[in-house]
Parts: C-alpha cells; sequence; structure tokens
C-alpha cells in the first residue's frame, strides 16, 4: 500500500479561522476530490471511550465534559486560547492522533489528489506530510465579523483566538496557492476549478514521468 499512496498528490488547505476552508473544501468535494477533515477526525477521536478523551479529562479535569459524558469543545476552547502552556499539552494529546488517522484515510481513498483541510497545518509540522500548501485568505477584519457572527465569540475571545495562530503574512509565505475568499460564493469556485485543473495536470505530469 506504501508504494501507490507515494503517488498521490496530497494538498494542504489551510487558513485562519473563518476564512472559509470548509466552503472550499465543500467545492473540492463537489468536484469528486476526497476530502480529509481533520477537524471532523478531531471530533471523532475525542468521543466518550476514545483514549485521548480519557487523557484530555486527566489533563485539565472533569469541566471540561458535557454533562452527557462528551467534550465541552467550548469551554476547552476558552481554556487553552488563555494560556499557551495549557494549548500546547493538549496539542500533545490530539495532534500525533490526527495526523495518524489522516494519513491512513488518505491511504484509503481513491483519486488521483487528496485534499487535507488542516487548520494548524503551518503550526503543528503537518506541512511535512503534504505535497502542496493552499491557503484560504482574506482579511483579519473579515476573519473576525465571521467569527463574532458564526461562533458568538466576543471580541476578546475572538482576538484571542486570531492572534494565537499564524499571521496572515506566514501563512501567505507558506503557500504554493492561494484562494482569495473575500468574494462571492462564485469568485471562490471559480478559483477552486481553476486549481482543480491545475492538481489534475500535475498528477498527469507525475503519472507520465513515472511511467
Amino acid at each position: 500500500m506504501d508504494v501507490p499512496q507515494q503517488q498521490i498528490l496530497r494538498i494542504g488547505l489551510t487558513g485562519g479561522i473563518a476564512s472559509g476552508k470548509s466552503l472550499v473544501a465543500e467545492i473540492f468535494g463537489e468536484l469528486g476530490v476526497p476530502i480529509i477533515d481533520t477537524d471532523e477526525i478531531a471530533r471523532q477521536i475525542v468521543a466518550p471511550g476514545q483514549p485521548a478523551l480519557t487523557e484530555i479529562v486527566a489533563e485539565f479535569g472533569a469541566d471540561v465534559l458535557t454533562p452527557a459524558g462528551d467534550l465541552d469543545r467550548p469551554s476547552l476552547r476558552r481554556l487553552v486560547f488563555e494560556n499557551d502552556s495549557q494549548r500546547r499539552r493538549l496539542e500533545a494529546i490530539v495532534h500525533p492522533r490526527i495526523r495518524e488517522a489522516s494519513l491512513r484515510a488518505s491511504a484509503e481513498a481513491e483519486g488521483p489528489y487528496h485534499v487535507f483541510v488542516v487548520p494548524l497545518l503551518l503550526e503543528t509540522g503537518f506541512q511535512q506530510q503534504v505535497d502542496r500548501i493552499l491557503v484560504v485568505d482574506c482579511l483579519e477584519s473579515t476573519q473576525r465579523e465571521r467569527l463574532l457572527a458564526r461562533d458568538n465569540e466576543t471580541p476578546e475571545q475572538a482576538n484571542r483566538i486570531i492572534d494565537a495562530q499564524l499571521s496572515r503574512e506566514q501563512r501567505l509565505a507558506a503557500a504554493d496557492e492561494i484562494i482569495d475568499n473575500s468574494g462571492t460564493r462564485d469568485a471562490t469556485r471559480q478559483q477552486v476549478l481553476a486549481l482543480h485543473r491545475k492538481y489534475l495536470g500535475i498528477c498527469g505530469s507525475a503519472s507520465g514521468r513515472a511511467e
């Protein structure tokens, strides 16, 4: 399985919070591209009964659980974004598991290229697992507006979340491709379609060289 998997083009899709990663991933998915969503994987690995949840409770206490025994993600997020050391402890628990599950999902998927949706791709070193980095970009002011509307965060918490991530300039400097998601959905879709053609072309060129 390892040899064929090397031929799959891996695209790391990232961007700041509320930049529009889900929209871009949705459009790629509509084109038939396998999407490996690390946020979804993260939810799976912290489900009740999973070892990661047990470790999180041991580290942060039972207050991070809902009365039903599920992880209270908003409470945990508020806790770790107020304390860098606590955030790093949480990352040490979940990120290796997310990486392992993501690569396993890719190995089981088909298609010439796969899109990994990784919000903290650069912060966690996940860029080492992908061939190209695609950054979804918009102004930080737009991120903040979307975050306040979407998650009902306070302005202070929204700023802490944004500040905890890499800067917009750092993400753009690392990008192989950039999608500007500050306009309409159709404008974003057209950019995705262009990249879809580009990635298929890259896959075709690689396949030709291998033959």
